[in-house]
């Protein structure tokens, strides 16, 4: 190659050469949740679920802050998240004595309160009747075994206080083998209900262990006037 000729070129690599075909236009838009599942909005046009005692626009917390503070809407927006986290367990601890009282606490507590006293409850006792056996149970421990232990436990549950019949010394006498043996005779208003099983199973559990007990249900159907109905049981 002569001086007065020019080289040629050096050939760019195909790796680096400009594309020529045409240019794909922006991304695709990522899909959106399945159909059926949508999210709130956010901003006040979204849905707000309000919480007992927390305020909706200003945070009661700035009122523990400095002056310079208290008046920044920011501020107050920005501890209402906190606020609605914290504020529902601070009632909580505030009524904690509520939980720990028969008569106030929750209806889903009333099985762990009795719990601490060492009661099984049976869901089948009507709710006012298990909260009323919690606030006796102290009372009820000292009596268990005994005939005013066992009658005020089957008050509670029936809501009839029952009649026991035991032997005299004079009848034993006469009749050694019904020696430790009583009757519990529980008169039952016309349309009131008795589980017969569930009531035998609080005497067997209140009543002394050496003692057997018959139990009568007595159908009441006017005033003044009563018919033994059921069979004796326990």
């Amino acid at each position: 190659m002569t001086s007065d000729e020019v080289p040629p070129e050096p050939e760019t690599p195909a790796a680096v050469r400009p594309s020529t075909a045409p240019r794909a236009g922006p991304p695709a838009q990522p899909p959106g949740p399945p159909e059926g599942i949508g999210f709130p909005e956010p901003g006040p046009t979204g849905p707000y679920r309000a919480i007992p005692g927390v305020p909706s626009e200003r945070s009661n917390y700035l009122d523990y802050l400095p002056g310079v503070y208290r008046e920044s809407q920011f501020l107050g927006r920005f501890l209402l998240v906190f606020e609605s986290i914290l504020g529902p367990i601070e009632r909580t601890v505030d009524n904690i004595s509520h939980y720990l009282d028969p008569a106030l606490t929750p209806p889903e507590c009333v099985a762990w309160l009795g719990s601490w006293l060492g009661l099984v409850l049976d869901e089948r006792w009507p709710e006012g009747r298990r909260r009323e056996l919690i606030s006796s149970a102290v009372e009820l421990y000292q009596w268990r075994g005994t005939r005013r232990g066992l009658s005020e436990f089957v008050r509670l549950y029936t809501g009839i206080t029952p009649e026991i019949v035991e032997l005299s010394l004079g009848e034993l006498s006469g009749a050694p083998d019904r020696a430790f043996r009583f009757t519990l005779r529980l008169q039952v208003p016309p349309g009131v209900e008795i589980d017969r099983t569930l009531l035998e199973s609080i005497i067997d559990l209140e009543k002394p262990a050496f003692a057997a007990c018959v139990l009568e249900l007595v159908p009441v159907d006017e005033p003044g006037r009563r018919r033994v109905a059921d069979r004796p049981g326990g």
